[in-house]
């Protein structure tokens, strides 16, 4: 059996026993100290516009804000449970925010910063500023980083559209309260575009962020036509993974005075791509939906593989059924979107624009995939290249369209012809709803489908709040094989320890015995030690000890004498017993080093072993009469 020496760069393992023969503690004194920060003018800024957006995957988020003065600011963030009384602990992260200049007539400067490292299941408090003037401070929680979720698809607040900022605003607030009353756990809000009714008044972005909600749960930005024509957008919602390129801008210029870019993010097992579909045909050709169809394409092809679901969204609705139905922009994606999203394997495609509900049937290629579909159908099997639109009516109140009748253009491609099976209706659409009351739409991610859910967030007629407009549940498509799954959970963590086997008596030599006039000798063997390790890490481990000085009162007798053979008594767990150490009698400093009692490799097998060790105790025979005992200090360390 080969010996081992402890490594000291292994970190050390819970400590679960720890005296031999007396108890000895060990401590180690920690100094500590204040440094008195310099001296600065207290920051008077004020912070308004806090929103939490959603970051690049499910351990992010994006916090922005508006601050009325240009200078060095953060995010402070702790978990919740370490936050008492309002005061944040040292412990606390800091973030640091950038930002530009608001351009608006306001001034001031719009502030944004990405939180990483979130741990899952964990409510976090945080608060933005500078030390001495912080915001109020706002809680969110994190779920678990796999499996089912559910989000909120919300169409066109677009806070003004009525001419009454105030009642949309409370229309909006509403809605927020009543979906997340009812769906608390939901973990993610998706906009569908038209946050405001003009893209740069900031009362009416004031009364859109006015809910803490938006402090609490990441709102997912999508650009609508109303928001473009300024850059407010960008600025008080920033996003992950943005590609602001000329391509992706309506006018072709980000440094306008214009908001654009698409971007995406994998949350779980759904791939989001957010497009801004204003860009769709531009005069030098060198944005457009073609560079958005590059885009989707580059993004999936690059990322696809890491999600089960790949969810679009974008403002202008494609397959509607008001007043934007037969807008000549809309033909035009109309022809330009669906193949290759049929192509690319997208699964749902959500938007806004037309304030209206629509769930269109299974659409391919440009065409109703399945003719056998039936109006209003509850339970969609897709199959290749089957992709669903949907059309979010709007969550504030603020406006709405009414349906208008299909025409004689043709039931596929661009046309608005009539649905044979359902003649009122559009060929495209499955369900059209339009009851000029505010909803908002649910998607629950399944392993192996979708169940999405349009939701009254205020009474309409005997429907009351939270009744279902529609719902249809939507299986995904595995081509021709059989996918199999199986969800493994995380497994214990499992753990390193120690102990003294049985009781911890004392460990009594006996009387020595002089040998050769010279000497005295005694001998014996430590209680023996029982190890256990089941992590999963299967990382290295060692104990080692040393002792101090025999004492009987004043009289002390070196540690150095002590000498040990090390043994595994019972194997496992890769237990590999340390080398033999001889007296220092002679010569060396024996057991008052320390030195290595048991220890194994990395990659060892899991499991538990008894080690022990035989010890031998040799000292000059001029040593005083007395009963000197000495303690032996264990010590683990585990990678």
């Amino acid at each position: 059996m080969s010996s081992l020496t402890p490594s000291a760069h292994r970190r050390p393992a819970r400590r679960t026993g720890a005296w031999i023969a007396a108890a000895a503690v060990g401590a180690t004194l920690v100094l500590s100290g204040l440094v008195a920060a310099p001296a600065t003018a207290a920051s008077t800024a004020q912070y308004t516009g806090i929103i939490l957006g959603v970051g690049a995957n499910e351990s992010q988020r994006i916090v922005t804000w508006y601050s009325t003065a240009d200078e060095e600011q953060l995010v402070q963030l702790a978990p919740t449970a370490s936050v008492v009384n309002g005061e944040f602990p040292a412990t606390a992260k800091t973030f640091t925010a950038t930002g530009t200049a608001n351009i608006t007539s306001v001034g001031g400067v719009n502030r944004h910063t990405t939180l990483t490292g979130l741990e899952e299941n964990t409510a976090y408090t945080y608060r933005v500023g500078s030390e001495g003037n912080w915001s109020t401070a706002y809680s969110f929680s994190t779920q678990s980083f796999d499996g089912d979720f559910d989000f909120l698809f919300f169409g066109d607040p677009q806070i003004g559209a009525s001419g009454n900022v105030a009642n949309d605003g409370a229309g909006w607030a509403n809605t927020l309260d009543v979906a997340l009353g009812a769906n608390p756990t939901a973990e993610l809000l998706v906009s569908g575009g038209d946050q405001v009714e003009t893209a740069n008044t900031e009362t009416q972005w004031d009364a859109f962020l006015a809910s803490d909600k938006l402090r609490q749960y990441p709102w997912v930005a999508t650009i609508g036509n109303h928001d473009v024509g300024g850059k407010a957008y960008e600025q008080h919602l920033y996003t992950p993974n943005t590609d602001r390129s000329a391509k992706y801008y309506a006018n072709g210029d980000p440094a306008s005075n214009t908001s654009g870019g698409d971007y995406w993010f994998i949350y779980k097992d759904v791939l989001f791509i957010d497009l801004n579909s204003n860009s769709y045909k531009t005069t030098d050709g060198t944005n457009g939906d073609a560079a958005h169809v590059a885009y989707v394409t580059d993004v999936i092809n690059q990322h696809g593989a890491e999600a089960k679901h790949t969810v679009l969204v974008y403002h202008h609705a494609i397959y509607s059924a008001a007043s934007h139905a037969k807008d000549a922009d809309n033909k035009v994606r109309r022809v330009d979107f669906p193949t290759v999203f049929s192509n690319l394997g997208v699964d749902l495609v959500l938007q806004g624009h037309d304030h209206v509900y629509t769930r269109s049937y299974e659409i391919k290629n440009g065409e109703k995939a399945n003719p056998d579909e039936q109006p209003g159908q509850d339970e969609i099997f897709v199959g290749p290249g089957g992709v669903v639109y949907m059309t979010a009516n709007s969550a504030s109140g603020s406006k709405y369209y009414n349906i208008t009748a299909p025409d004689a253009s043709g039931t596929s491609g661009a046309g608005n012809g009539a649905d044979p099976l359902n003649p009122s209706s559009y060929w495209y659409n499955s369900v059209q709803s339009q009851e000029k009351t505010r909803s908002y739409v649910q998607v629950k991610v399944r392993d192996d489908k979708l169940i999405v859910e349009d939701i009254r967030s205020e009474a309409s007629g005997s429907n009351p709040v939270l009744s279902v407009v529609d719902s249809v549940t939507i299986n995904a498509n595995h081509g021709d094989g059989q996918d199999i799954q199986v969800d493994v959970p995380e497994s214990a963590p499992g753990e390193f320890g120690w102990t003294i086997d049985g009781t911890n008596r004392l460990v009594d030599l006996g009387t020595a015995v002089e040998k050769d006039n010279t000497y005295f000798t005694a001998s014996g063997e430590i209680n023996p030690i029982t190890v256990t390790d089941t992590r999963k890490t299967h990382s290295g481990w060692s104990i080692s000890a040393s002792v101090g000085d025999f004492t009987d009162g004043a009289k002390v007798l070196s540690g150095k004498y002590l000498g040990w053979t090390p043994s595994v008594k019972e194997e496992g767990a890769g237990t590999i017993a340390g080398a033999p150490i001889a007296s220092g009698y002679t010569s060396g400093t024996g057991l008052s080093e320390s030195r290595a009692l048991a220890g194994a490799w990395n990659g060892h097998e899991l499991g538990a072993s008894k080690v022990g060790a035989g010890l031998e105790l040799t000292f000059p025979n001029t040593t005083e009469k007395g009963a000197y005992r000495a303690t032996l200090t264990l010590t683990a360390l585990a990678g």
